[in-house]
């Protein structure tokens, strides 16, 4: 079994940190965007909804994803895009209840692991940014009341001395069970 190329991308892909600050194309997000939404969701539900922001208003959202000194960088980012919970189905809904699983938050990482992986394909770096003011985000972004907005994730082009960092995990053998 051949998987060397997606192997490459996982070791490939990390969190920037450090972005150049130049504007990704409305072309290329729009492609990253539309690889993302092909991810699996709990009976084909697709509970998402993806909202990008380009040119001047994308540093209006850094400011709702900045306090406490966290993600200063995200103005530097070249295009954010905010994953927000949409509407589930009737039938992901009734399995959710019957199983006592929030199947929506698990399509909602899917995506997001999606995301930054078609980002990176793309040549772009990303970072996921769960810190946020989601009452001032949704008025940004012109978003009703009671849709939450779980994450937003940072486009762009990584500073030249921002190099790919080995990566750093739990032992193999702590982390994967196999039973026979």
């Amino acid at each position: 079994m051949e998987i060397k190329d997606i192997e490459q991308l996982y070791l490939h892909r990390q969190s920037c940190r450090a972005f150049d600050g130049r504007e990704v194309s409305e072309e290329l997000v729009r492609k990253v965007c539309e690889l993302a939404l092909l991810a699996p969701s709990a009976c084909n539900a697709q509970p998402w909804q993806l909202v990008a922001v380009l040119g001047e208003r994308r540093k209006e959202v850094a400011a709702c994803l900045q306090g406490m000194g966290m993600n200063k960088f995200a103005s530097d980012a070249g295009a954010l895009v905010a994953v927000c919970e949409g509407r589930s189905n009737l039938t992901a809904k009734l399995g959710a209840r019957m199983k006592d699983t929030d199947f929506t938050a698990n399509d909602l990482g899917i995506l997001t692991a999606h995301l930054v992986l078609a980002a990176d394909a793309a040549g772009l770096a990303s970072c996921i940014l769960g810190w946020r003011n989601e009452d001032k985000l949704r008025g940004v972004l012109s978003i009703r009341e009671k849709v939450r907005i779980p994450v937003v994730v940072a486009l762009g082009y990584a500073k030249e001395d921002d190099p790919v960092r080995p990566k750093q995990r739990k032992p193999f053998g702590e982390t994967l069970t196999i039973l026979h």
